[in-house]
């Protein structure tokens, strides 16, 4: 199943139901839902939580439950210091990321994905746009303004969906690692997903800023390895607290919550 497949069935942490009635939502929320729950029960096992702390209602945990968790992810995580060989090597595999004013000329045209939306309908729209402009990619007819007036879900469409000259922090992070993680000029060749929806992206112009020296940004390289180890520690208590539980109409092998993001 794809992260876009839509659940209705049962699927419960332990007994705690993860849907409402009749609710239906995607595999990748559900899965959102389950990684949260083991861990708000991992709270309550703790002692960090009370026993009658309320089960989530459409996936809301309660403030308590939200605090617990943090509390117990820090009693509970060993996320180890990174090496100044480890920091070194990082840079030197990335240095393009410690760039000093990288941005973009871009513009996209967004199919957002709202309440109640058919979401494989909605990616077949996304699909076929992207191929159509990507068709007329330089051909002098500018296909890409034209579809973004008629169909993008954002403002911008009616400017051709032109977002002008964007930095990476102007973008939600999802995208930025999209489409500053390429070199491409033009169309991007593949949908960009976000929290918005699915995005055609073009790349007009790209101005790769300053590369700064590695004594610069070494604090910015250390704290991308510490969140680098708190991921992973993450992922493997995760998958230790799923192993542990009666775990029912959710697969968590590839479990990529907001959490782990």
């Amino acid at each position: 199943m794809t992260a876009n497949t839509l659940h209705t069935h049962e699927a419960s942490i332990n007994g705690v139901a993860l849907l409402a009635a009749g609710e239906q939502i995607s595999t990748e929320e559900l899965r959102q839902r389950a990684c949260t729950e083991l861990l708000r029960q991992a709270a309550q096992r703790g002692g960090l939580l009370a026993d009658d702390d309320p089960p989530p209602q459409v996936g809301a945990f309660s403030e308590a439950a939200s605090d617990a968790i943090e509390r117990w992810l820090e009693q509970n995580l060993q996320v180890p210091e990174p090496t100044e060989e480890a920091c070194e090597r990082h840079y030197a595999a990335h240095a393009a990321r410690y760039r000093q004013g990288e941005r973009v000329r871009a513009r996209h045209i967004l199919f957002g994905v709202t309440p109640g939306v058919d979401v494989g309908a909605l990616r077949s729209r996304a699909e076929t746009c992207l191929l159509d402009v990507r068709c007329h990619d330089g051909s002098g007819a500018d296909a890409f303004a034209k579809a973004a007036r008629e169909l993008s879900n954002c403002p911008t469409g009616a400017q051709g969906g032109d977002l002008g000259w964007v930095t990476a922090e102007e973008f939600a992070p999802e995208m930025a690692q999209e489409i500053f993680g390429r070199p491409e000029i033009g169309v991007l060749p593949r949908l960009v997903h976000s929290r918005f929806g699915l995005h055609v992206v073009e790349v007009q112009e790209r101005d790769p800023g300053i590369q700064q020296p590695y004594e610069a940004v070494r604090g910015a390289v250390q704290l991308a390895l510490r969140q680098q180890s708190w991921v992973t520690a993450l992922r493997q208590c995760l998958q230790l607290l799923a192993a542990e539980a009666e775990v029912h109409g959710v697969e968590l092998d590839e479990a990529s919550s907001p959490l782990v993001q």
